[in-house]
């Protein structure tokens, strides 16, 4: 098994979500990174919390999107983007933590399903079920490649 600390792949990904200024806002951190699967995690704090004292539902949609498409781009690539999600509030998260485990149920070339379980921890570290989720991710398009002269540009005949 490969050491967390020394996994590149790993690295690879917290520096990913470093660049994200709203992960880093929440306190987000890629603790799992390997082929097919990923996890988030983020520590509770009473700023995440809605007006009950349950972490906001808008909280458990950013950490299972976000868990989704890093769990897809061990599949498609670094180059994806979430084309669709859905999620399933099971009963209100408290706790200590929440972590998102994002698996992959299939991929093809171009397109992953996910799916996303988001569990909170309490101080003993008891896990409880919270919401699922399950998204679509698509490996992105290559951007266009640079205008040029008429009959000189990508796709071109040779010699047009």
């Amino acid at each position: 098994m490969t050491d967390p600390t020394t996994d590149p792949a790993l690295e690879l990904a917290r520096k990913v979500l470093d660049g994200q200024p709203f992960s880093r806002l929440l306190g987000a951190r890629v603790t799992a990174f390997r082929e097919g699967a990923a996890t988030l995690e983020l520590d509770i704090r009473e700023e995440l919390h809605q007006q009950n004292g349950f972490v906001h539902g808008g909280v458990l949609s950013y950490a299972a999107d976000n868990a989704i498409t890093f769990a897809a781009g061990t599949a498609l690539g670094p180059a994806v983007l979430t084309s669709g999600f859905s999620i399933q509030y099971v009963r209100p998260a408290t706790g200590r933590t929440l972590a998102a485990r994002a698996t992959v149920v299939h991929a093809g070339r171009r397109q992953a399903v996910v799916r996303c379980d988001l569990v909170t921890r309490d101080e003993g570290g008891a896990e409880t079920l919270c919401a699922v989720a399950q998204g679509t991710v698509l490996a992105a398009a290559p951007a266009p490649a640079p205008a040029t002269a008429p009959g000189h540009g990508a796709g071109a005949a040779p010699g047009s």
